[in-house]
């Protein structure tokens, strides 16, 4: 039988994780599909009861999404236009059941290709807070997730909260997610948007894929050739052959690499396009 382990404060499981490895569990989503086996092997650590590591909290730098905050927490959450992408990846995040128990932390470490919730963060320029029991460190979002399943994690760290700055929720955007269906389905391509506008023309553009290679990822080059184009205009102006170089997708039973391509070309458009809308 396993040990388990079920701390009520933060520094309590930091000092578990110091003394021997664990597997941290919270929502268990994706912790248990992916086990396979009757049970989880080895210590678990368990930091559903350590009430600090839950909510939203602004500060002055902006905001702080703690480590076990829900999908349903975000969505119910009031936050500015600029997190709405956000809202709209935590309402497709599997079933209502999925939202109540799956964690930000839990999505993030799980380092899937197709999480929902890396493309709209990458977006709003997040860092994650992973700390040790004796330290703390932050490093860009875009850093920590460095492959399918794998991520920046030390031994003995935790990832106890993500920080967007206070910039990153001004303007609009948008998430879109391309599957076979609408519900309950993981992403053949998955986009997310936000834009500023000052005088009809995009003073910043931030834009992501996921699901369309080994991490997801933000798109710098198409940022550049749409910032300062009128509003109107910016749809439009999205070159499909600029989006495909920064991709790298595979084929597999959803979806082959060409139509990745196209699809996330596509959906940037259209999520570009409802994003301008929501400024107007």
């Amino acid at each position: 039988m396993s040990l388990y382990l079920r701390p009520g404060n933060l520094q309590e499981a930091l000092d578990g994780l110091a003394q021997a490895p664990a597997t941290v569990a919270a929502g268990c989503t994706d912790l248990f599909p992916a086990t396979e086996r009757p049970a989880l092997a080895g210590p678990v650590l368990d930091i559903t009861a350590i009430a600090a590591l839950r909510g939203i909290e602004e500060t002055d730098a902006g905001w702080r999404i703690g480590a076990t905050t829900t999908w349903s927490d975000i969505a119910r959450a009031a936050l500015p236009p600029g997190f709405a992408m956000l809202q709209q990846a935590a309402r497709e995040v599997g079933a209502l059941q999925i939202q109540n128990a799956g964690t930000v932390a839990g999505n993030l470490c799980n380092a899937s290709p197709a999480a929902d919730g890396v493309p709209p963060l990458l977006a709003l320029d997040a860092s994650v807070e992973l700390a040790t029991a004796t330290a703390t460190r932050r490093m860009p979002l875009a850093g920590f997730i460095t492959g399918p399943r794998a991520t920046a994690l030390q031994p003995g760290e935790l990832l106890t909260a993500v920080h967007i700055p206070r910039a990153a929720g001004q303007g609009a955007s948008r998430f879109l997610k391309l599957g076979a269906r609408k519900y309950l389905v993981i992403s053949i391509a998955m986009v997310a948007a936000r834009i500023v506008a000052e005088q009809g023309r995009a003073a910043e553009v931030a834009l992501s894929v996921g699901a369309c290679g080994p991490v997801a990822t933000r798109l710098p080059e198409v940022e550049k050739q749409l910032t300062g184009l009128p509003l109107a205009e910016l749809a439009a102006a999205i070159d499909a052959e600029t989006v495909s170089a920064a991709l790298s997708p595979i084929d597999d039973m959803r979806g082959d690499a060409a139509y990745r391509r196209h699809a996330a070309a596509e959906l940037l458009r259209r999520a570009v396009a409802e994003t301008v809308e929501a400024l107007r």
